[in-house]
């Protein structure tokens, strides 16, 4: 280093480089920034490090909190989430992954209460808060995905409308290259990435089962949802208690005491044999070369029958599509001892029909999830989720296998035969690499 250079850099720092101090001041500093860049350089989201001569100017945003691991100051916005319950909650979570790739805070989203395919102007929007429980969704999500409310945007930038690409040439690949590009550069600039186009359930799948779990564990039904439910439960093993007492007091010739108080197991059928189902799985049946997808009325009977080590009695609650309400064969013809209840017959279809579509399943699905014995057909989307739920459930007291162990909440699947032709026993695969067998059948462990 020449002589004129040092005097412009002891003019610029207001000391002679002659001193041994000054030089190791210097280079004290000189150390301490340049850590100070490579550490936040580290961690994306915590801002982006400009250089101006010798002067660090650091963007707005490191001044912003991360307390939760996502940024409160990037967004996602999506279409309204539209079809079934479970359709829904499959896609509010695709959304919230989504956004946490992006890392950014997913904006409330819109759910549907109705059911319409194709009018789409038919459909009746439903706010995220009105179903689940917002801000305990975020507790339990704490650190993993976060949902936003508008009332949180500044309104600093504009929005950047991101349009999902279809047909067959957009493939996976694709669309996650869309995704990480997204994730940096200009775009991720903007305050508020808003997606077009297609509905958050027909987006291509990045994520693991366990992932999806997470946020499905986050979604907490509101205290009126709740509340109906328990009002079914309650009334299911009332009538179960009845009962039991009933065939106890016939075969021990006296009056049972206590029995009002003891716990009564019911089961929970999701008995999928309505038409527009039947055509479906038919179809699908004649597509995919699998013949155990379509159940008839008569081998589900058969086969939850057969279930070993069944009580008798046991109430059966049956969830069964409204349009079958008025068949009294489907209540014709189940195995003595196995008595079955729909809601009509329950007399509790009033409670249903005081809310919107949406609702009424929601409550299903906590009437069938609080089952001591659930079973379902493995190729149905509702099917699917309550067993997901039920295999944590077991995952989390230490249980991995259903093979020769008689486990609580057990789940079988009556469109594939099991032991001693009943049902075969269900858990859902948590280490596979995508939700998209959970809808076809695949995702199921059993022995």
């Amino acid at each position: 280093m020449d002589l004129s250079s040092n005097c412009k850099l002891s003019r610029l720092f207001s000391c002679h480089f002659t001193s041994l101090t000054c030089k190791c001041c210097l280079a004290l500093v000189t150390m301490a920034l340049f850590i100070r860049a490579v550490f936040l350089h580290s961690f994306p989201g915590y801002g982006v490090i400009e250089w101006n001569n010798l002067d660090l100017i650091l963007s707005p945003s490191l001044l912003l909190e991360y307390d939760d691991g996502i940024r409160r100051d990037k967004f996602l916005e999506v279409p309204q989430i539209v079809w079934g319950l479970n359709n829904q909650k499959i896609a509010l979570a695709r959304a919230c992954l989504t956004a946490r790739m992006l890392n950014r805070t997913l904006l409330m989203p819109r759910l549907s209460a109705s059911l319409f395919y194709k009018e789409i102007d038919r459909l009746q929007p439903i706010s995220f808060d009105k179903v689940f429980r917002f801000e305990r969704f975020n507790s339990l999500c704490n650190r993993f995905v976060r949902l936003g409310r508008y009332s949180e945007l500044r309104n600093q930038t504009g929005i950047h409308d991101l349009r999902k690409g279809s047909g067959r040439r957009w493939t996976a690949e694709r669309d996650l290259e869309q995704l990480k590009e997204s994730s940096r550069g200009f775009v991720d600039e903007y305050e508020v990435i808003r997606i077009v186009g297609k509905n958050p359930f027909l987006w291509h799948d990045h994520w693991p089962v366990k992932d999806y779990v997470r946020v499905f564990e986050c979604l907490v039904l509101v205290d009126e949802i709740v509340k109906e439910a328990d009002k079914i439960v309650s009334k299911i093993r009332q009538i179960g208690r009845k009962l039991r007492s009933e065939a106890e007091t016939v075969e021990n010739n006296f009056d049972t005491q206590g029995s009002s108080l003891r716990h009564v197991p019911y089961v929970a059928i999701h008995m999928r044999v309505e038409i527009d189902w039947m055509i479906h799985c038919k179809n699908l049946e004649e597509r995919s070369g699998i013949n155990q997808i379509c159940s008839s009325k008569q081998e589900i009977m058969q086969r939850v029958g057969n279930i070993v080590g069944l009580e008798s009695p046991t109430v059966a609650y049956l969830a069964v599509a409204d349009s079958l309400l008025n068949d009294s064969s489907i209540l014709d013809g189940w195995k003595k001892g196995l008595l079955p209840f729909e809601k009509k017959k329950l007399r509790v279809d009033g409670i249903y029909k005081k809310h919107p579509y949406l609702i009424q399943s929601a409550i299903d699905y906590e009437v069938c999830s609080r089952a001591d014995i659930f079973v379902g057909n493995s190729f149905s989307t509702f099917s699917s989720l309550i067993v997901l739920e039920r295999t944590q459930r077991m995952i989390r007291m230490g249980i991995t296998s259903l093979c020769g162990v008689d486990v609580r909440w057990p789940s079988y699947a009556y469109n594939i035969p099991g032991e001693s032709d009943g049902p075969r026993k269900w858990m859902t695969n948590m280490s596979d690499s995508s939700l998209k067998a959970i809808s076809y059948g695949s995702n199921a462990i059993s022995c």
